[in-house]
């Protein structure tokens, strides 16, 4: 009887084997990208003909000596009628039923990424309404993550439902609501997000070794962490401290640790167990929220953000894919003077690589934050300007969308006139004063002092795009900032209610500078 048992376990394993599957990001009730040839893939057995069929095409595959196979459906029109996929191969058919046609956008980066429509301010209203969005699809992945590529998302797609939107990421799904509410289109909305992820866990991990300049002391302090964590060792000493706690009660419950070979900071991590299982999956573009891990090493910032995009780029071999991204909010206590900060450098860095990245936008938010609250509630707002990048460049459509950005400075009179770009076509105002509130200006000793700043205005019936900086006495600039600090104050916008974008006009090494681990 045993020998039988295993006889018809090895013919059970065959039979499973020879069938035909598909991933999970082909599943019921999902959106398969319009305008764009559509990659396909599954598993069967080696050498297998399997032949794919949707909307009228009907195109074939060959398994290779793994098993996998890979197909392309011509490019499809949008559809927001619900159509059936089929799989079939020599011994099973697989059918995916209600296949929308429209965008597909992938949602990624940390926790303000992550951070849920339900505890978003008035989230429980969108929520409520969530059904009426019948054409808008969700798919989260949750894989843990890995140094080898993992084969396939751990969930599948799902309808939205009170439910279902609730716990979906508040910033991406207002930015596909928007863009639907506009277009019409039917919306996919992968949720790729992980709370406290760092960037470099979103990186292949080969690019950042090659690297050593900039990444050599990061992925030396890894392969000793890789060297020397032992996950077993670490949970022994958690239960025992655990233990020790629930015999006193004394102080706070110890945290259960996280096995950081699995976590979101080692290096190429989530590329391989969050990317890699869509990354066949054809798309429209790609919305970004993160950098608050990364702030203490703002200045590496720099070449490893232009870097991720690059290698996401590359690797999906879609082309230059659209990648609009959030700065980072107001955060932490407001200081009293002007100075250095690491969140200051960071949107630096944000914005600086939207001189690098082809086809990219960022979407400022200082004006959003919570001061003692990492994750601001305010994400309506957020996904708005968001889809603002994507309504003007990917639909056509005549949205202002990007904010107010410096241009020039010039001293006149003793004062510094500041000129300022892409200010909307009303131009600029403050908000809740008429004061410009939040410049700053230093000599050649680099002491930063607040300057009074007021709006030029504008001749009869042009907007006003410049603004006039009265510095403190004693001080000859020779450079300015504007809203840099962790939280700054400062109140201009242009009045389409895009904030000015806070830059600085120095080179002055900064609190990163020199950071790389």
């Amino acid at each position: 009887m045993k020998i039988l048992s295993v006889s018809l376990l090895i013919a059970t394993s065959l039979t499973l084997r020879a069938q035909v599957s598909l991933p999970n990001v082909f599943s019921d009730h999902m959106v398969l990208q319009m305008g764009r040839e559509v990659n396909v893939w599954g598993r069967s057995k080696a050498g297998d003909e399997v032949t794919v069929s949707f909307a009228g095409q009907s195109v074939k595959a060959k398994a290779d000596d793994k098993g996998e196979w890979k197909t392309k459906l011509q490019p499809l029109q949008a559809s927001g009628k619900g159509q059936p996929l089929t799989v079939a191969g020599p011994e099973n058919e697989v059918k995916v039923e209600d296949v929308l046609v429209g965008d597909v956008w992938l949602c990624s980066g940390q926790s303000n990424m992550g951070f849920k429509v339900g505890q978003s301010i008035d989230g429980d209203l969108d929520a409520l309404s969530a059904t009426s969005f019948s054409r808008i699809r969700l798919l989260t992945v949750g894989n843990p993550g890995s140094q080898e590529p993992a084969r396939e998302p751990n969930q599948k797609w799902v309808m939205p439902t009170k439910e279902t939107v609730s716990a979906f990421t508040a910033v991406g799904y207002y930015f596909g609501r928007q863009i639907h509410e506009v277009t019409t289109i039917p919306i996919g909305l992968i949720d790729n997000s992980w709370g406290g992820s760092a960037c470099e866990a979103w990186v292949r991990r080969d690019l950042l070794e090659k690297d050593a300049e900039n990444y050599g002391p990061l992925m030396e302090k890894w392969k000793k962490t890789e060297a020397n964590f032992d996950w077993e060792k670490v949970q022994a000493a958690y239960k025992e401290k655990l233990e020790e706690w629930k015999k006193t009660k004394q102080g706070n419950q110890p945290q259960a640790p996280q096995n950081q070979m699995t976590g979101q900071h080692r290096p190429g991590n989530l590329y391989n167990g969050r990317l890699k299982p869509v990354m066949p999956f054809t798309i429209r573009g790609a919305v970004w929220y993160q950098g608050e891990s990364n702030a203490p090493r703002a200045m590496q910032y720099r070449e490893m953000f232009p870097l991720m995009i690059k290698n996401w780029r590359e690797d999906w071999a879609q082309g230059e894919f659209p990648f609009y991204w959030v700065q980072l909010a107001d955060f932490k206590v407001e200081k009293p003077e002007p100075g250095d900060s690491d969140w200051a450098e960071l949107r630096e860095a944000q914005t600086l690589s939207m001189g690098r990245v082809p086809a990219s936008g960022q979407a400022v938010i200082t004006d959003l934050g919570e001061g003692d609250d990492i994750h601001p509630r305010q994400k309506l707002e957020v996904g708005r300007r968001l889809a603002r990048w994507a309504l003007a460049h990917e639909y056509g459509l005549p949205v202002e969308f990007q904010s107010p950005t410096y241009k020039a400075m010039e001293k006149k009179d003793g004062k510094v006139i500041v000129t300022f770009e892409n200010t909307g076509a009303a131009g600029m105002e403050t908000f809740d004063a008429a004061e410009v509130k939040g410049f700053a200006v230093a000599g050649e000793d680099k002491q930063w002092k607040w300057a009074t700043g007021k709006l030029v205005k504008a001749e009869r019936g042009l907007p006003a795009t410049q603004v006039e900086l009265t510095p403190p006495a004693g001080v000859d600039p020779v450079a300015i900032r504007y809203a840099w600090a962790d939280n700054p104050v400062c109140n201009l916008m242009a009045k389409n209610g895009l904030p000015a974008t806070p830059f600085r006009t120095d080179d002055w090494p900064g609190v990163t500078t020199g950071q790389k681990q």
